[in-house]
C-alpha cells in the first residue's frame, strides 16, 4: 500500500519526541529577533580611541524593545561593493534567521569614483549590489530593509542644507519600489533635520572637536538623533510594530553612549 505525501508528513511529525517539538517551537518563539546593520562608518560601532565619534547604530538599541537585538556589522569605509567583496555579507547571511531584519545603508563610499574597490554607479552597479542583500535576506526568511544614506552637514551661503549624495538616494528609492522592499528615507529626513537645526545648531550633532571639524560623522547627540529617525521611520513603514519601539519621544542622555576597547586585531 502506498502512502500519500500527507500521510508521510504526519508520520514524520509523530516520530519526533513531543518534548523536543513543543520545546523547540516555544524556544524559537521566545528568542529575541535580530536587526542586522550592513553599512559604513556613519552607522558603525566606534571604540575607545575614536570617541567622541559615534555611529548611529550604537544608539539604535535605545529605541528598540528588549525583544530585539541589534547586531551592528557596519564598518568604516565600506561601500555596498566592498562589503560584499570582503565576505561581510556572506558572514551576515550565515547567521541571519527567519524573522530577522537586514537593514542596509550605503552610498558614502560608493561615491568614491577614484577607488575601484569601492565605487559603484548609482543606476547600475549600486543597484546590482543592493540586490545581493535583498535576495540574500529573503532566501533565508529574513526581511531586507533599505535605508537611504544619512546626509552630511553642508550648507549654502543662504543657510540652506544641501544634499550631497547625488543620484544614490534616488536609485535606492527606485530599487525599493521595483523590488517591493521597505525603504527608510533617512537621507530626506536627516536633510530636513539639518535644515531645522541650521548652520550652528548642526555643529552640536556632528563630530566637531577642538582638533577636528567633521561634517560626516556624528557625536553622541547626533547618533541618537539619527537612530531616532531610523526607529520612527521603521515604525511608520511597518518594518517594526508599535510594541517593538520604545522611547521615541524621550530624551536619551548622551552618557548612555559608551566606547568599548577595540577588539584584538
Amino acid at each position: 500500500m502506498s502512502l500519500t505525501r500527507r500521510q508521510v508528513g504526519l508520520a514524520a511529525i509523530a516520530s519526533v519526541p513531543l518534548a523536543f517539538s513543543v520545546g523547540g517551537v516555544a524556544q524559537a518563539a521566545r528568542r529575541p529577533r535580530t536587526l542586522y546593520i550592513a553599512g559604513d562608518s556613519t552607522a558603525a560601532q566606534k571604540y575607545a580611541g575614536e570617541a567622541p565619534e559615534t555611529g548611529w547604530g550604537m544608539a539604535l538599541p535605545f529605541f528598540l524593545h528588549k525583544g530585539w537585538e541589534v547586531d551592528n556589522r557596519a564598518v568604516n569605509g565600506r561601500s555596498s561593493k566592498s562589503f560584499v567583496d570582503e565576505g561581510r555579507l556572506d558572514a551576515v547571511l550565515s547567521v541571519i534567521r527567519p524573522g530577522d531584519l537586514l537593514l542596509v545603508q550605503f552610498a558614502h563610499n560608493d561615491e568614491k569614483a577614484d577607488d575601484p574597490t569601492r565605487y559603484t554607479e548609482p543606476w547600475t552597479t549600486y543597484q546590482q549590489y543592493l540586490r545581493l542583500y535583498i535576495d540574500g535576506a529573503r532566501s533565508r526568511g529574513a526581511r531586507p530593509v533599505l535605508a537611504t544614506p544619512v546626509e552630511r552637514r553642508r550648507f549654502d551661503a543662504d543657510g540652506d542644507a544641501l544634499p550631497t549624495h547625488g543620484d544614490y538616494p534616488a536609485a535606492m528609492r527606485a530599487l525599493a519600489r521595483e523590488e517591493g522592499v521597505a525603504l527608510l528615507d533617512i537621507e530626506a529626513l536627516s536633510l530636513a533635520l539639518w535644515q531645522r537645526l541650521g548652520v550652528e545648531g548642526t555643529k552640536v550633532y556632528f563630530n566637531w572637536t577642538a582638533t577636528e571639524q567633521d561634517n560626516t560623522h556624528f557625536n553622541p547627540p547626533g547618533a541618537i538623533a539619527v537612530a531616532r529617525l531610523v526607529a520612527q521611520e521603521s515604525l511608520r513603514t511597518r518594518v517594526l510594530a508599535r510594541p517593538d519601539v520604545v522611547r521615541l519621544h524621550e530624551d536619551i542622555p548622551a552618557s548612555w553612549i559608551t566606547w568599548p576597547p577595540a577588539p584584538p586585531s
